[in-house]
């Protein structure tokens, strides 16, 4: 079946305290004890709240792939059970391709933990096999691009610039999410997300040209309408700006865009 729907997306997290004080038997004890109890790892999937979910969604045309909308709410809009009924809900009506980077790893099993902590249901999620690692419905293109071997994988910031694209804004990336939240910047760590996206959406139309699912043609046309799209919302984030290049351009009017979800 030729596809004809695509959602990429990323999702941001901090640590859930209160989560983490019930795993470890910490009922009464202060927030800042529990984040120190954490201690400096890398927490447990369960234990990553989301607090934004990126997404771009992209539809076939016969010239390529037009983008159709692209945002990141946040918690400074949606508590985290709405954002995570939202997304699954859209997911069910548009039954996408899910394209991310360390989706399999990361986002997915956190998606799932997280709607299970906050017992919504998520039968979106089970319109296709999107949880089957070696399909084509969950495109992990960390784990494709590495061959699914876990020593040859690179960093989505990294595969980016090497491709020649913008990679990361400047100076931030996931590890300083918490702080970022804590400091009440989340706004910041929504265009951020954003930025991940678009990094993301650019990376899987190159390799659609490598595998032969679109032509060096139809992947300029694609290029293209993204940049249009984004000129339409040149203000809401600078990083999509800087990122395509666009940054040298005359200014427009500001728009809305329109967010996946």
């Amino acid at each position: 079946m030729t596809e004809q729907t695509i959602m990429v997306w990323d999702l941001e997290s901090i640590p859930d305290l209160k989560a983490a004080s019930r795993m470890l038997s910490m009922p009464d004890a202060s927030e800042n004890d529990v984040r120190e109890s954490l201690g400096e790892g890398f927490p447990k999937h369960p234990l990553h709240q989301i607090v934004c979910i990126g997404a771009l969604v992209a539809t076939r045309a016969p010239e390529g792939w037009q983008v159709e909308a692209l945002g990141a709410p946040s918690i400074a809009q949606r508590t985290e059970p709405e954002l995570i009924a939202a997304f699954v809900e859209k997911i069910a009506q548009l039954c996408p391709v899910l394209v991310g980077f360390n989706c399999h790893s990361f986002d997915l099993p956190v998606l799932r933990y997280r709607a299970m902590v906050n017992r919504i249901p998520a039968p979106g999620l089970h319109v296709r096999p999107y949880f089957h690692r070696f399909t084509s419905d969950a495109v992990d293109l960390c784990d494709v691009l590495g061959s699914f071997t876990p020593g040859s994988k690179a960093k989505l910031d990294e595969v980016a610039k090497i491709l020649g694209l913008g990679g990361k804004p400047e100076g931030i990336d996931g590890s300083q999410v918490e702080d970022m939240v804590k400091a009440g910047r989340i706004d910041e760590v929504a265009l951020y997300c954003e930025s991940d996206v678009l990094n993301t959406f650019r990376i899987w139309l190159i390799h659609e040209l490598f595998r032969g699912a679109i032509s060096r043609a139809e992947l300029e046309w694609s290029e293209e309408q993204l940049r249009i799209f984004v000129r339409g919302r040149r203000f809401s984030n600078p990083h999509l700006i800087i990122g395509l290049g666009l940054d040298n351009e005359p200014h427009g009017g500001e728009g809305d865009g329109v967010v996946a979800f």
